[in-house]
């Protein structure tokens, strides 16, 4: 069996606590990382270098130096190694793929596209909402192969740039620790952290990137960094939420971890025409749970919307038990279905990801195996920093068939740090926001403006932030949506390493601009 991004939601009583990266599920991926020629006349791979040749580049050279695998076109296996996970980027042709199996790769992927015009990016899960891992005509650096998991006896752990969160997860139940990160199993490890990293352990034990020790990232002029709070400390701090693809590439991380207690994981689930009055008395319940509680609340869109609770608490069912009646009370409505089940870390990551039933192996299918999971979605966030109106909220989602809602909860071990102490920026939310759905090519138009909808409608009702993770094209000010304050530090952290903005995707750090408000 094979996990698809409608069936880990399900699980969750449709609940995304992360995904999808470098604006990925998702960033779960790394975004548009063009390199950097070290000469006197510099320029960025995705352009030619005036006086430069305009052939491309030499590939079996690349090939030569390669401790991993080219795959081009005209190779076996370069049809499925070129795919990422949204299917709506399907037409986006990668030029080559390099399993980069070390940051040597890496270098030499840049070394070979420099000055060719030849767009590269880095990929981690492959989660990007918006494509940005698969680069028409351009190279895809694969970290794939570097998904070594080394749990140390200090209670740190060592993880390749190209694991995949169940991976991750599984290395450390065995040596009974934990971090915490997201929930969709085939996240790449690295876009997650790198743009901040919320999971069902958050409110307990932070975000990911609040669990960073070091990085060894590749920057933009082919030099391999150890970024930690000794080493490169202002690199340190933008990689901990500053978001994938803008600094350099991570080749490997160091986490902090922490024992593994027993979980218990529940789900709530209320009848028709509820949803409101749950919305709002979930709102103000997070805002006093204990940190123990983590918590996402999903509206489905419909005539009326509908409405499920669901999350995960660290400790024992008589525990959270009390908490949930609390909620239910305030909600006034009783719940249609209840249920409640006591976990260990490994199976409580194993229900939230969708594949409670299932192997480890079949938890996170690979492109070697040909049962790639993927699937065709649009989708946008908000950030809450206080309770909205829940009425507002319910109508946001009326008539919306096939779109969700899906509020997670923050706060906790998040608000301990300033919003300066890391790149994340969200410390004082009280929940994310992220509206979703399924779609074919043929809708995806009509799926975007209707997502954009419900999202802009959030932000009147005082959802003005967003997260970096759910990397949006049509946002507006997403420059201070996504960094807040932190925005001009980031950006000079950019100039530092990055001067002659060689890592200027779309929507990277280098490009964005302040809104009127933040700048004054």
């Amino acid at each position: 069996m094979t996990i698809d991004r409608r069936r880990f939601l399900a699980a969750l009583g449709v609940g995304g606590a992360t995904v999808v990266t470098a604006g990925g599920l998702a960033r779960g991926v790394a975004s548009i990382l063009p390199a950097f020629d070290k000469r006197p006349t510099r320029g960025i791979a995705g352009q030619r270098v005036p006086g430069s040749p305009a052939a491309p580049p030499d590939w079996s050279a690349l090939r030569a130096r390669l401790e991993g695998r080219l795959l081009l076109p005209e190779d076996q296996g370069y049809g499925v190694a070129r795919l990422g996970y949204n299917e709506l980027y399907d037409d986006q042709l990668p030029a080559a793929v390099a399993r980069c199996a070390s940051a040597a790769d890496v270098q030499s992927c840049l070394d070979a596209a420099r000055g060719h015009g030849v767009p590269i990016a880095a990929r981690s899960g492959g989660h990007s909402y918006l494509g940005y891992s698969v680069p028409d005509a351009g190279l895809v650096m694969d970290l794939r192969p570097m998904a070594q998991v080394q749990v140390r006896s200090d209670g740190t752990v060592r993880v390749g740039a190209g694991a995949r969160l169940i991976e991750v997860y599984a290395a450390l139940a065995q040596a009974g620790r934990l971090m915490p990160a997201g929930s969709c199993p085939t996240v790449g490890v690295s876009g997650l952290a790198l743009g901040g990293g919320i999971g069902v352990l958050t409110r307990k034990y932070g975000l990911t990137c609040d669990r960073l020790v070091s990085a060894e990232v590749v920057t933009a002029d082919s030099r391999v960094l150890t970024a930690s709070e000794y080493s490169e400390p202002d690199l340190y701090w933008a990689l901990r939420g500053g978001g994938g693809g803008n600094f350099g590439v991570v080749t490997r991380f160091t986490f902090r971890t922490e024992p593994a207690p027993a979980l218990t994981v529940f789900s709530l689930r209320f009848p028709a025409g509820s949803a409101a009055s749950v919305v709002g008395a979930w709102q103000e319940w997070v805002a006093d749970a204990p940190p123990e509680l983590w918590s996402n609340c999903v509206v489905s869109g419909g005539t009326p919307p509908t409405c499920r609770v669901g999350g995960c608490y660290v400790g024992a069912a008589g525990g959270l038990n009390p908490l949930l009646d609390r909620l239910i009370a305030a909600a006034s409505t009783q719940p249609t279905a209840r249920t409640v089940l006591g976990k260990s870390y490994l199976d409580t990551m194993k229900y939230m990801a969708g594949c409670a039933n299932d192997t480890i192996a079949q938890c996170h299918p690979t492109f070697e195996g040909g049962r790639l999971p993927r699937a065709a979605f649009v989708a946008v966030s908000r950030v809450l920093t206080a309770p909205l109106d829940a009425q507002g909220v319910v109508r946001l989602m009326a008539g919306r068939a096939g779109m969700d809602l899906l509020l997670d909860s923050m706060g906790g071990a998040v608000s301990r740090l300033a919003p300066d102490a890391t790149a994340f920026p969200h410390r004082s939310a009280l929940a994310t926001a992220q509206i979703y759905a399924s779609t074919t090519l043929a809708g995806k138009a009509a799926a975007t403006a209707a997502v954009d909808a419900v999202r802009d409608g959030l932000a009147k009702l005082g959802a003005a932030g967003a997260y970096v993770n759910y990397i949006d094209a049509n946002l507006p000010n997403w420059g201070t949506a996504y960094y807040g304050e932190n925005l001009s530090r980031l950006k000079a952290v950019s100039r530092h390493y990055d001067p002659d903005r060689v890592f200027a995707f779309p929507q990277s750090v280098a490009r964005a601009t302040a809104s009127a408000s933040s700048a004054r």
